[in-house]
């Protein structure tokens, strides 16, 4: 591992820790600004979809120090409908989801393991291996790096793929099955797995079943890729809800859960030694007065543990949350525009500093520099076109004095 995503990782750590302990979030912020002499530019991977017009994973190059992008978006690797991406711990290795009902023949979706290439960002196909479920739409790496964790829409089945030593995926060691339904017709006739994460301990994998209303809890073995249902397994979030997508507080001792259905933001607590969850509050995710069909999407807390992020398919906007230092619960700050259509996806830099926006219908990003007193987002700059975006990467700082690929 070089010294740049070292400090990268060691950073990143630190903030999620220290930050909400020590109550100096802001210097923590500043923290991880670019230092000088150190290299400022990033890179960002986007996963796209097929229909939209795109070929697969795209990279680009983002300056932040000024919010600006450094280069035009080029195609990392092709690959069919990478809708979500994660990066191995180690930063040498970049998994996609291939969002699919049929894979060799087999009606299941698919995993894809690239090799990544640290002085220009091009991906190398590695593998690729079924995610034993249809529409597989999310992924995780664990710590470790042995394994990745997948969630199938469709099918709403969870799998474990262990990772071997030089990147590659091995066929799923692990296969969650549930069943389960909820009362909105059309989106809730079975369990849909939409989103996979596991807590700072490596010990439990925690799920959101969209389409039986609950967050599923799951012990997790990763020394040898197996998973089973914790006792109890799981939280029952408010019926017709849909969980959608979840996000950790920077304690680890609070997940905050997007339901899509209902356009609400819960707040859980985890008791980490035994994997139990429980509700303790449940906001609305939509402006005051807002009308209007609307599917929420996307969630994230900021690095520094003060706000929380929200965005909005139809109302096409991003809320924003205060997080209480001593409850850790939610205030309403307010509502912004992406700048475009369905914002399916959105990402915060390690810095705490910008928010890329991947607005999906209107085929673009957008970033928004985030105000550290409000947490508010504005708009930098015009939107970059990227066909159909559903995912934004941040990867390490390129090496200091590395020379960016040209475009």
């Amino acid at each position: 591992m070089n010294d740049d995503l070292v400090r990268w990782t060691l950073q990143v750590a630190a903030v999620a820790v220290l930050a909400p302990i020590s109550g100096h979030a802001e210097r923590a912020r500043e923290s991880l600004a670019p230092r000088a002499g150190e290299a400022s530019v990033t890179r960002v991977y986007v996963g796209t979809y097929a229909s939209g017009g795109g070929r697969g994973i795209y990279r680009l190059d983002f300056d932040r120090s000024t919010g600006r992008w450094a280069s035009e978006p080029t195609l990392a690797a092709g690959s069919t409908n990478p809708s979500f991406l994660a990066l191995h711990p180690s930063g040498r290795f970049l998994y996609a989801v291939n969002e699919l009902q049929d894979f060799q023949g087999k009606p299941t979706g698919a995993l894809s393991a690239f090799a990544v290439d640290g002085s220009t960002g091009r991906l190398t196909l590695l593998n690729e291996q079924a995610s034993e479920g249809l529409d597989p739409c999310h992924l995780v790496a664990d710590a470790s790096g042995r394994n990745v964790l997948v969630a199938n829409y469709t099918s709403g089945t969870v799998a474990v793929l262990p990772v071997s030593a030089d990147g590659r995926l091995q066929r799923a060691s692990a296969v969650r099955r549930v069943i389960g339904s909820g009362p909105v017709r059309g989106r809730q006739e079975g369990p849909h797995a939409h989103h996979i994460t596991i807590d700072a301990s490596g010990r439990f994998a925690l799920w959101a079943d969209l389409g039986s209303d609950r967050v599923r809890v799951d012990r997790f073995d990763g020394t040898a890729g197996r998973l089973e249902p914790n006792d109890p397994d799981g939280v029952a979030i408010e019926a017709g809800s849909g969980p959608r997508h979840l996000a950790w507080h920077a304690s680890g001792r609070v997940l905050y859960v997007l339901n899509e259905l209902s356009s609400t933001v819960s707040a859980l607590r985890f008791d980490a030694a035994r994997g139990v969850l429980a509700v303790f509050q449940t906001v609305s995710a939509r402006a005051s007065g807002a009308s209007g069909v609307n599917d929420s999407a996307e969630i994230a807390v900021a690095p520094d543990g003060r706000f929380l992020y929200a965005s909005n398919r139809g109302d096409d906007d991003i809320a924003v949350f205060a997080i209480d230092e001593a409850t850790s619960g939610l205030t309403p700050v307010g509502h912004v525009s992406t700048g475009g259509r369905t914002p399916r996806s959105f990402a915060i830099d390690p810095s705490g500093r910008w928010l890329i926006a991947a607005n999906q219908r209107s085929n673009s990003l957008v970033v928004f520099r985030l105000d550290p007193a409000t947490g508010l987002p504005s708009a930098v700059g015009a939107p970059i076109t990227i066909p159909e975006p559903v995912c934004v990467l941040f990867a390490p700082p390129s090496p200091q004095g590395a020379a960016m690929p040209a475009q």
